[in-house]
């Protein structure tokens, strides 16, 4: 529960709090009551960490925290109703008639009813959250600092033993290692070696097996085994390190006597050292600890155990050991181990329905074994098949099973990281995602705040959410594509099995995956992920809910039909609506009705191919930032009053036009993201965006016919592209002149499948910000500027492929910089074709 409220009170307090809604709250009359709000929330706020930790055990807290988000909720909505209002009176300002503003004035929007109502509102809220707070002492809560809170259901103590026969499926992981551990390296006297993997893939199982295995008893002269404590707490360590080497420590002795105790004990030994469950290992702390360990002879080996590839990267002085899942003979053979007493007979029907309980934990040993213990000594057919289709993270499970075990992971984590993690669970099992998916899902959601430093885009703080819980193993690379942001390459991701389920048992009755059968869904849930959306018939459980702010239509067949009823539906029943998902939907028409939905900031509409027009009314949607467009192939154009979409950050678009008019894009100046894509008859953009001066991102591909003019004399404006993505355009034979405007901002250069293209201008050596360019498939492009690219003090990389005129030409270049060019055909896949 307080995985939500935390995260909610916080948002509440932050809106408060800004600068924006103090000048409202000054401009309205509304200051007194403001103040004592955000007095309250912050009083309240202070005890939510304390009130996390123990609502699993106390009750009483838990119903608190229940009513405590309801009246946030309640909050959120009316600050949501300010916000409208404010983005409402700058478009009616900006672009309204005098015959609106008076239509406006007379009409239930009219400004000064608005604020008397406003302000009813929030002293009724800030009543009862009085009341809420004063409930609070009842429960003794502590004031509690989020970076110092400590979390329970801590993870018990490892230790080296292992019973090699109880393990399947690993010695290949395990020879690798021992082959590793027995290689000496010349330049080093003690190499790292980090095994990496998601919990419950066997990690500290597998350095047990390594640590025991009898070819290293001669091999090294002394061996230790410490499990690394969550905070990577260096003296403690230390002492750890001494104890497991010596078998003795001096509890009184002085950090400084350990620190030379330890060098001496290692000094001229070839040791082998298991660092175990590294949670945390900041920088200066892994240094300052790895620095005491390198007195050990050559061939000294340290293996560490971690779930963070970030930490991986950091230690790693050898490639990263990555831990996978089990095969699925290796997962039966282990699930039959515990699922049947050793000389039991073996039902084949039994083994029949374990082998796809078996499919289901998709290889990680954890799982296998804890539903094969479930199972053990249960004779009943029935019994198993229950198991088989059931969800498993409903079933009753001790604490060394595998959800406890991805559970704290999850506990792991900062509040901003969880918030983040709990809306994955609207994405569908197996659903392949972009990191932008993500990012934007995330900014619409209001779960990535906004940054202080001008330089820290929305954009960006969540690609540093999205790494930092890949880094922690939530996501997982699915496949790779030609790009440009690592090596040429972009992924996909997706969410393990079981992480998914994670996702899913941690976010409560906050994000439900539903469909038209289901019953009993909490009146107040607020994100819906729809899986039989394809049917246009509108499920009878609608009609209860009142706070739904996220609906996902999952397509699981795009022959099925056009689904506007329950589109319009959802429209008309969900007043503060958010997020609307509606892509590969069949649409043919979107309903007018969605100008109604004035709290809407994230709508996909992309890969509708019979959607011919957009309703004139989805220009009221002065909150909108995102509008996904791309595929929608036989899309006309776009409305005329796109000007009025004030806030919109990301558009895609896929449209028949051959010119995009003027003011339909250019206007759009809160715009970081455009991706114009397949758009067959398109010739020419808009010359307005090159006035998009806040654009970051900008991506066309496979528009056949586009022409970008390269005229020297365009005039030449301030941007602040980071990253252009020219793509299949085989008409194009120069990069436009406008482009120069992003010199000083410009890091990532991507060209592919572009066959007229002949050459780079000269201007390209004044973008001093560029740090990699990628050019692919472009068969007669055959130089690059013969002069200045010296100049790129910036530059890491140049990456060829399929280009044999230009790497012909660049064979005779015998400048400094053509020593980071890389001819590299092997990493390219080319799916972006």
């Amino acid at each position: 529960m307080a995985d939500f409220v935390f995260p909610l009170a916080r948002k509440v307090l932050e809106t408060l709090a800004s600068f924006a809604y103090e000048e409202i709250s000054l401009a309205w009359g509304l200051n007194g009551e403001i103040e004592k709000f955000k007095d309250t929330m912050s009083t309240i706020n202070a005890v939510l960490q304390d009130a996390e930790e123990r609502q699993t055990n106390e009750r009483a807290i838990r119903i608190w925290l229940t009513k405590l988000k309801d009246v946030l909720l309640d909050a959120r909505d009316l600050l949501d109703e300010i916000e409208c209002e404010v983005l409402r009176s700058r478009v009616v300002k900006a672009h309204g008639s005098v015959g609106r503003k008076l239509r406006r004035f007379f009409s239930s929007s009219n400004p000064l009813v608005f604020r008397f109502s406003i302000g009813h509102g929030i002293k009724k809220i800030r009543e009862r959250i009085d009341e809420i707070c004063a409930e609070k002492h009842e429960f003794n809560l502590n004031v509690q600092r989020e970076e110092n809170r400590t979390m329970h259901g801590r993870r018990e103590t490892t230790y080296s033993y292992v019973c090699a026969s109880e393990v399947i499926g690993r010695e290949v992981e395990k020879q690798k290692i021992v082959d590793l551990l027995m290689q000496s390296d010349d330049k080093r006297n003690v190499d790292v070696i980090p095994i990496c993997g998601i919990g419950g893939l066997g990690k500290t199982t597998l350095a047990k097996m390594v640590f025991n295995d009898e070819r290293l008893k001669s091999h090294f002269d002394l061996k230790m085994w410490v499990h690394a404590s969550k905070d990577f707490n260096v003296p403690q360590l230390i002492k750890e390190i001494f104890d497991s080497a010596t078998g003795k420590v001096n509890e009184n002795s002085t950090l400084e006597r350990l620190q030379t105790e330890l060098r001496g004990a290692l000094s001229g030994k070839k040791f082998l050292l298991i660092l175990d469950d590294v949670w945390n290992a900041i920088p200066d702390k892994w240094f300052e600890l790895r620095d005491l360990l390198m007195d050990g002879s050559k061939g000294s080996k340290i293996i560490v155990t971690t779930r963070g590839n970030n930490i991986a990267s950091l230690v790693e002085t050898v490639p990263t050991v990555h831990l996978t899942g089990l095969s699925e003979e290796d997962s039966l053979s282990l699930f039959l181990k515990w699922a049947f007493k050793e000389g039991q007979n073996k039902q084949e029907k039994l083994v029949e329905i374990g082998g796809e309980i078996v499919k289901r934990c998709k290889g990680v040993p954890l799982a296998v074994r804890t539903l094969g213990s479930l199972l053990c000594l249960k004779d009943d057919e029935r019994a198993w098949i229950d198991v088989r289709d059931s969800e498993m993270w409903k079933l009753k499970q001790s604490e060394d099973h595998i959800l406890p075990v991805l559970r704290l992971s999850y506990n792991e984590l900062p509040s901003y990281l969880k918030q983040c993690f709990l809306y994955c669970s609207l994405f569908p099992k197996g659903y392949k995602f972009h990191i932008s998916d993500v990012i934007q899902f995330w900014i619409a959601l209001g779960v990535v705040p906004q940054s202080h430093d001008e330089n820290r885009s929305l954009e960006y703080i969540g690609e540093q959410y999205f790494m930092e819980l890949r880094s922690r193993s939530f996501f997982q690379v699915e496949e790779s594509f030609f790009d440009i942001q690592k090596h040429g390459l972009n992924n996909t991701f997706i969410l393990h099995d079981l992480i998914h389920d994670l996702s899913l048992s941690v976010s409560e009755s906050e994000c439900l995956v539903v469909n038209s059968q289901t019953k009993d869904i909490p009146k107040r849930v607020g994100h819906l992920s729809i899986t039989d959306g394809g049917k246009d018939k509108v499920p009878t459980f609608l009609k209860s809910l009142d706070s739904v702010r996220t609906i996902r239509l999952v397509v699981n067949d795009k022959k099925e039909p056009s689904r506007a009823s329950l589109v319009d539906k959802c429209i008309g029943r969900f007043n503060f609506l958010q997020i609307l998902d509606l892509s590969n939907s069949s649409l043919e028409m979107l309903p007018s009705s969605i100008g109604r939905a004035k709290h809407l900031r994230y709508l996909d509409l992309s890969w509708n191919k019979k959607m011919s027009r957009l309703p004139d009314s989805i220009c009221k949607l002065q909150s909108l930032l995102t509008l996904k467009l791309e595929g929608c192939s036989n899309l006309e154009g776009l409305p005329r009053d796109m000007k009025n979409l004030i806030s919109l950050r990301f558009l895609s678009i896929t449209t028949r036009e051959r010119c995009i008019p003027e003011d339909r894009i250019a206007c759009l100046t809160s715009l970081r993201t455009l991706i114009v894509s397949r758009c067959i008859n398109l010739v020419t953009l808009p010359d307005g965006v090159r006035c998009l001066t806040g654009l970051e991102d900008l991506t066309i591909i496979s528009c056949g016919q586009l022409v970008l003019n390269e005229a020297d004399d365009v005039e030449i404006k301030r941007l602040s592209l980071q990253t252009l993505r020219l793509v299949n355009l085989l008409s194009m034979v120069a990069l436009p002149g406008w482009l120069q405007g992003s010199a000083d901002t410009l890091r990532y250069l991507h060209i592919a499948g572009c066959d007229s293209l002949r050459t780079l201008p000269k201007w390209l050596t004044k973008m001093t910000s560029i740090q990699k360019i990628l050019i692919c498939d472009c068969r007669d492009l055959e130089s690059l500027p013969k002069e200045g690219m010296h100049r790129l003090t910036s530059l890491q990389e140049i990456r060829i492929a399929y280009c044999d005129e230009l790497e012909k030409n660049l064979k005779s270049i015998k400048e400094d910089w053509v020593e980071r060019v890389y001819i590299d055909k092997e990493i390219v896949d080319r799916k972006f074709v």
